[in-house]
């Protein structure tokens, strides 16, 4: 069988395989994940695969057939800087619902796989803004995606990076507290993709440590308004520019007290009782109703 002929069918069996994984039933977002090669984004292999108790393993060749399970690949191992999970992604965006024709805003892009699934999903008419802090990545992604007339990749800090309104910002690194840039640069409608982590939320691989150090919240904008509901526990990267020492330490706290799982509302102004909130930050809140 002529090997790329192979390989389309590893991609589809690995898009079932991923999407069974995130408990995801959806047609467009698994053609999305058969559709891109991997290979293209992970540098010349053979590659180093994160397994069991967070060690690194090299694939026994270069044969792309390895990348195509449910696993991390290192991008940067000596900082444990990943190509993520892909049933974790495969969930994420199945919760931001991007559609033909929105405009993503993707901050921590690294060298552009996720970039380019959702690139597929806004289809020629959208388009993907890609954002990166570190500028080695930023360039090999510019590269990955020279073909893709639809995504621009920007280097720089993605809580300040300027970009026009957004359906979706779908934000790929642990924050502990949400950036302005993102709350007003969403379009009526728009999504926020959030994930939130204490100092414990990287690196944590057992699902009770990973669900008291991390969670990612969907905040959906409604004119003024901003609805927010948790919908996983994640451990990440953190984000630079996303986190400080006294935010850090006021959602460890909030962690400890529970109630994540409750939240469903964000408020931008001080006014909400200490009762109602789970993590107040300046000039905003996460609260329940």
């Amino acid at each position: 069988m002529d090997p790329q002929a192979e390989l389309r069918i590893i991609r589809a069996a690995y898009a079932k395989q991923v999407l069974a994984a995130a408990n995801v039933s959806n047609a467009h977002i698994a053609g999305a994940f058969a559709s891109v090669r991997r290979e293209d984004f992970l540098g010349p292999g053979p590659w180093l695969v994160r397994r069991l108790f967070g060690d690194y393993v090299p694939t026994p060749d270069a044969d792309p057939v390895y990348l195509y399970t449910d696993d991390l690949v290192a991008l940067v191992p000596e900082r444990r800087l990943n190509n993520g999970q892909p049933s974790l992604h495969a969930h994420l965006m199945h919760q931001a619902e991007p559609a033909a024709g929105e405009h993503v805003v993707h901050v921590g892009t690294g060298t552009g796989y996720y970039t380019a699934i959702l690139a597929h999903l806004v289809g020629p008419t959208g388009r993907v803004t890609g954002i990166e802090f570190d500028a080695a990545l930023a360039a090999r992604a510019r590269t990955n995606l020279a073909a893709s007339a639809n995504v621009e990749i920007i280097a720089g800090d993605g809580t300040q990076a300027s970009f026009d309104a957004a359906d979706i910002v779908y934000v790929n690194a642990g924050c502990t507290r949400p950036a302005a840039r993102w709350l007003d640069g969403l379009a009526d409608g728009g999504r926020l993709i959030l994930p939130m982590t204490s100092d414990q939320g990287f690196g944590s691989l057992t699902p009770a440590r990973m669900a008291h150090g991390g969670a990612v919240f969907r905040i959906r904008r409604s004119g003024a308004d901003y609805h927010a509901a948790w919908i996983s526990p994640v451990a990440i990267i953190p984000c630079a520019g996303g986190r400080d020492d006294a935010s850090e330490r006021a959602l460890a706290d909030a962690f400890v007290r529970g109630g994540w799982q409750d939240v469903t509302r964000l408020y931008r102004h001080q006014d909400v009782p200490d009762h109602r909130c789970w993590l107040r930050g300046d000039g905003w809140c996460l609260a329940y109703d």
